[in-house]
């Protein structure tokens, strides 16, 4: 998120200093595109950038694009070229060098749509909103249109909407701030490593612990919020399911284990894992298909946790455990 803040700031102090300034907007990828949607960049004319479109000889070439466009002030604008020149630009790329046109000179097959939006001096206001949404970690609508940026701080039920009926008749929708929540149970030293590797994954991370003093828990700087809890009971008003929630029980023990996965019962999550050791998990099960619990909810539970890589340090546990959900997230819904 640090990234996304600091290009979008890059674009405002640029329009505050009158510096002509471009977006390049990845708005729909498929396939091995190195860019993915929702990738992003800011280029001014004065050769700064912050952000990445998918980096490569791809990247370059647009790189140099939006420069050579904001070289070339509009018709009418102010000596100083604060004026942005020409209207926002839709282009698709190839990553296959057999294509007749349109070739992005990599050829790691798949494709992507970038936008070229020259930002106006208007539109500062909006991209202020969009910085302080940011930093408050907000959630919002940012909105590409041929005729203006603009922002809304309702939350849209899907992550991204790309619409190209034409050239110049088109629309770009995006949720803005965290995608992807990150609900961590237990705050020991497994929940400490996980939390440092996943904030620099860009999840909104979340602990819960029964324990205020725990020092694993005080020292956790990476999650966004810290819940103590009464009861893990209680986490099944507090945990919502959702196709963007990532859950990971990894508490102290047997008991903690089994009331905090209880309380979740039936709830469908994009991701569910538990730490522990076989047994404990076989016995877990085993009392909870007695007890008449679905069998098809216990097989989507991620039990042992992680990929397996024989991870012993909770450092080399974060690593197995952050790869499965990566693994998850990237798959179709």
């Amino acid at each position: 998120m640090k990234n996304k803040i600091a290009t979008w700031q890059l674009v405002f102090s640029s329009l505050q200093q009158k510096i002509p300034v471009m977006l390049l907007y990845v708005l729909e990828s498929s396939g091995s595109s190195p860019g993915r949607q929702g990738f992003f960049m800011a280029v001014n004319a004065n050769g700064e950038m912050e952000g990445s479109v998918g980096g490569g000889i791809m990247e370059h070439k647009f790189v140099e694009m939006a420069k050579e466009r904001l070289g070339q002030p509009a018709p009418g604008s102010n000596p100083d070229g604060s004026q942005q020149s020409g209207e926002p630009r839709i282009r698709k790329q190839f990553h296959d060098k057999s294509v007749p046109t349109n070739q992005s000179g990599m050829i790691c097959s798949g494709e992507q749509t970038i936008l070229l939006y020259p930002v106006r001096e208007k539109e500062a206001n909006v991209i202020r909103d969009i910085i302080h949404s940011l930093e408050q970690n907000k959630n919002g609508t940012l909105f590409f249109l041929p005729e203006a940026i603009r922002f809304s701080e309702a939350i849209p039920t899907t992550n991204f909407h790309f619409e190209m009926r034409s050239e110049d008749d088109w629309e770009y929708e995006e949720k803005t701030g965290y995608k992807n929540q990150l609900f961590i149970i237990g705050g020991g030293h497994c929940a400490l490593a996980f939390s440092k590797l996943m904030n620099s994954l860009d999840f909104y991370i979340r602990v819960y612990d029964e324990r205020p003093d725990l020092k694993t828990l005080l020292q956790n700087e990476w999650a966004h919020e810290k819940t103590i809890v009464n009861d893990y009971a209680g986490l099944n008003d507090l945990i919502p399911a959702g196709d963007d929630h990532y859950v990971v029980i990894m508490t102290p023990g047997y008991r903690t284990d089994d009331i905090a996965l209880r309380s979740l019962l039936n709830k469908e999550f994009r991701y569910l894992g538990m730490l522990g050791s076989k047994t404990k998990i076989d016995k877990l099960f085993a009392d909870y298909s007695r007890e008449g619990i679905s069998d098809k909810w216990l097989r989507g539970i991620h039990t042992p946790i992680g990929l397996s890589i024989k991870s012993q340090t909770p450092e080399e546990i974060a690593v197995s455990i952050a790869a499965e959900i990566i693994r998850v997230k990237n798959e179709p819904l």
